[in-house]
């Protein structure tokens, strides 16, 4: 199939492509790297009156160190471009690591940070490692400019904060702190996972032998991210050991609630959830061993 009539702009800078959101009244579509878009206007799931392509707003793929030690990534920043910046590698290798997992190469060419985000797949890897990573989303509407919380921004299924003349332009890291984790399972590579899981562990800073706290975020078991606080409550004040990424998987998957689909059920997805939880956490624990 083929799109349904729509107009195209190519705005230059952010503030014009606000404007032209604003004056289509919520009937615009962003055009960012397309992988999600493009195939869904082909398919008539999507109809916009407008299409607004962001690929000539000059400095959204940016991907710069911020003051506090943390990452300013620019919406347009692709997928491979997370992948293989060493900046991002060093500051937030849980972000490299779940772009590493998207789709093919292709894909990982064209796809962006934003895209992704705004699309707010339930199934994507990156929304699930932004909220592990604590970080903030800088949109900018007719209103001005707001900071959004990722564990906020995404509200339901393929949906978000973002009001109808906003567009997000920058997501900010913070420092990193403690060790990581990702891991998922998909039936082929390149697939959507069936279930993926993210996590950070925090050391107490006066009893390093003990998590302060963590987080862990699992995906494609939900409308969206899925905060798996349960797993987190049994690691806030444990020793980080395998005792601990038991006790957190397991937890993981008594407090997880996914849905049969024709891809997998119900009772495998949480099994696949208890399965993930353990390994990623484990990753983590490993990481923060001090080298000998």
């Amino acid at each position: 199939m083929k799109p349904a009539p729509f107009r195209y702009a190519r705005p230059r800078t952010v503030a014009d492509t606000v404007g032209a959101l604003a004056e289509a009244g919520g009937e615009a579509k962003i055009l960012a790297g397309g992988q999600s878009l493009v195939p869904m206007l082909n398919m008539r799931l999507a109809r916009p009156a407008l299409v607004i392509d962001l690929n000539g707003v000059e400095g959204l793929g940016a991907i710069t160190p911020s003051a506090a030690g943390g990452l300013r990534i620019g919406a347009l920043a692709r997928h491979a471009d997370l992948a293989a910046s060493p900046l991002v590698r060093a500051r937030a290798p849980l972000l490299a690591q779940a772009a590493r997992h998207i789709g093919h190469t292709a894909i990982r060419n064209r796809g962006t940070l934003g895209g992704s985000l705004a699309h707010a797949d339930p199934a994507a890897e990156l929304p699930a490692a932004v909220v592990a990573l604590d970080a903030s989303l800088i949109v900018v509407g007719r209103s001005g400019t707001r900071m959004i919380p990722a564990g906020d921004f995404f509200v339901g299924l393929l949906t978000t904060a973002l009001e109808a003349d906003e567009i997000l332009t920058e997501v900010h890291v913070p420092p990193p702190r403690g060790a990581w984790g990702f891991a998922e399972i998909a039936r082929r590579p390149g697939d959507f996972a069936l279930v993926g899981l993210a996590a950070v562990l925090v050391p107490a800073a006066a009893a390093p032998s003990r998590l302060e706290g963590a987080r862990l975020v699992a995906f494609g078991v939900g409308d969206g991210p899925v905060r798996l606080t349960q797993a987190e409550r049994a690691l806030a004040g444990a020793a980080p050991d395998a005792a601990a990424a038991r006790a957190a998987a397991l937890a993981a998957g008594e407090g997880c609630t996914p849905a049969d689909d024709v891809h997998a059920s119900a009772e495998y997805r949480r099994h696949l959830v208890t399965v993930l939880a353990e390994q990623v956490v484990l990753e983590a624990i490993a990481r923060l061993a001090p080298p000998r």
